[in-house]
């Protein structure tokens, strides 16, 4: 078979999307290496991610720029990618961020990783929110089949979008391979380098309100104002939207010289700071998989989440739950940890089985099975 998938996420530094884009890639060309697999985008990849496919990836894939003309770049989805499929002879093209070619016969698969966007609309700009209305429908319906990371997003997919469940395909996501628990002298070397304390909290995704970092920092306030200690909050990831609140709660209290917004960083300052944080914690009001958490479990860190679907069937009971935006809840739940070295272990060990439970080679056997059905239909 010659597999298309969508590469337009690496375009981009790799966050969520991007990484489940190029990890499934690597692990199905690893899976099927009499089959060929591209990257495919309309524009030129970044040298980061040729090096990364050159040296750690077997031979049948490759990254493709397909050169589209003005239009073709400007209409990818519905004139420059259907005219580089057909022009390719690609056997099935995957959309692995939530869209397909239109007005394309060929087979297709599409990834819809959450429906945050139809659901919380609120916490997403306007504009793409009124985008994902529109198209989500159309692409739904497009797609030979559907793969989702959860049994909770295929039902809000099937129920919210009108699709049987029988289109619909669960493929849990993956911690990378590369987060594990990092050498304390590494782990040193890069806590000093970002200024970070031995008690430290973290959190790692976009800055963006979905990720209810408000509930957190709140919570973090009440901890410095009500107890005697005084941890750091290091928040991890690039500044997203519609976070004005935030930011005006934080310019309000005093938790500044207390806090570490480090911005995005890369592989090894993450596995160094999940390995070394005292608890990680991920508020997030809606996720339709969650790796981070999963990423600080794999990496041995004691891990409290949200009380929501998603973490439930994920998650489990590895991870301390609190309702998502009860602040004192959350309050009372780092202070518990953070005074509880056997509770930090219990955490820490439980986290460390559930994450092993997820792989990118079982992902790719479970995507690989979908192509096959689809191949199978027509």
């Amino acid at each position: 078979m010659r597999i298309g998938l969508d590469g337009f996420p690496l375009l981009t530094p790799r966050t969520g999307v991007g990484h489940y884009t190029f990890e499934l890639a690597r692990a199905l060309a690893r899976l099927g290496p009499a089959d060929a697999f591209e990257l495919v985008a309309p524009g030129p990849f970044p040298s980061s991610v040729i090096e990364d496919i050159r040296r750690n990836c077997p031979d049948n894939l490759r990254a493709v720029n397909a050169e589209a003309n003005w239009i073709g770049r400007r209409r990818w989805w519905t004139v420059g990618l259907p005219l580089y499929l057909k022009r390719a002879s690609l056997d099935l093209f995957h959309g692995t961020n939530y869209e397909v070619p239109l007005w394309n016969r060929r087979r297709s698969v599409l990834t819809i990783h959450d429906l945050s966007i139809l659901l919380h609309p609120d916490t997403h700009p306007a504009e793409l929110a009124r985008r994902a209305r529109r198209r989500l429908p159309v692409m739904a319906r497009s797609a030979s089949m559907i793969i989702t990371p959860t049994e909770s997003v295929k039902r809000e997919v099937s129920e919210r979008l009108k699709v049987d469940p029988e289109k619909i395909v669960v493929t849990p996501e993956a911690p990378r391979r590369d987060f594990q628990r990092m050498d304390l002298e590494k782990v040193a070397e890069t806590k000093q380098r970002l200024g970070l304390e031995d008690e430290f909290i973290l959190f790692v995704g976009t800055v963006e309100p979905r990720k209810n970092l408000l509930t957190l920092v709140r919570a973090f306030d009440q901890i410095l104002r009500q107890t005697s200690r005084r941890p750091q909050l290091v928040v991890v990831g690039a500044e997203g939207w519609l976070m004005d609140e935030l930011f005006a709660f934080i310019k309000e209290s005093s938790i500044s010289d207390r806090l570490l917004l480090t911005g995005y960083l890369d592989d090894d300052d993450l596995r160094a700071l999940y390995s070394s944080c005292r608890v990680f914690v991920y508020p997030s009001i809606y996720e339709g998989f969650g790796l981070p958490p999963l990423e600080a479990m794999a990496c041995g860190a004691p891990v409290i989440a949200s009380n929501i679907a998603t973490f439930r069937e994920t998650l489990g009971s590895a991870a301390q739950l609190f309702e998502p935006n009860d602040v004192e809840g959350l309050a009372r739940s780092i202070v518990e940890i953070l005074g509880d070295e056997d509770r930090r272990r219990t955490l820490s060990r439980s986290g460390l089985e559930q994450a092993a439970k997820f792989s990118w080679e079982r992902t790719a056997q479970l995507t690989f099975e979908v192509y096959r059905e689809v191949m199978s239909q027509t």
